[in-house]
């Protein structure tokens, strides 16, 4: 794969306690179905008007193990998905995600963008 203007967009939650995931467990559930529908359209609706400069949709993200010199434990994270993206600079990359589905209709909290950088000597 080129790194050549990819960016890594990772989406991010604020955790099973977080107080945005709190108020949206707690709407009722018609109404929370009802969101999840219209996020689900959004979020397609995203996906078709920038899919010439998605490299990856990507997709959200299940249960993490670390793994370090001690082994391999299971963790939390506030990590939920991920996409990655071709954009001339990291800031065109980001104005790709102003207002996007994961954090304006469902419970996430933010995008993170950044560059995917070459392997030094590849």
């Amino acid at each position: 794969m080129s790194t050549t203007n990819t960016f890594l967009a990772v989406y991010l939650g604020g955790g099973k306690d977080g107080a945005r995931m709190a108020a949206w467990n707690k709407l009722p559930e018609a109404e929370r179905k009802a969101k999840e529908q219209q996020g689900m359209a959004a979020w397609g609706a995203w996906v078709e008007k920038h899919h010439d400069v998605i490299v990856e949709i990507g997709g959200p993200l299940g249960k993490t193990t670390k793994v370090d010199a001690k082994g391999a434990a299971d963790i939390t994270n506030l990590l939920t998905g991920f996409t990655l993206v071709r954009a001339p600079s990291q800031e065109a990359a980001a104005k790709l995600f102003e207002n996007h589905p994961h954090f304006a209709i469902f419970p996430g909290e933010a995008v993170e963008i950044m560059p995917v950088l070459p392997i030094p000597g590849r």
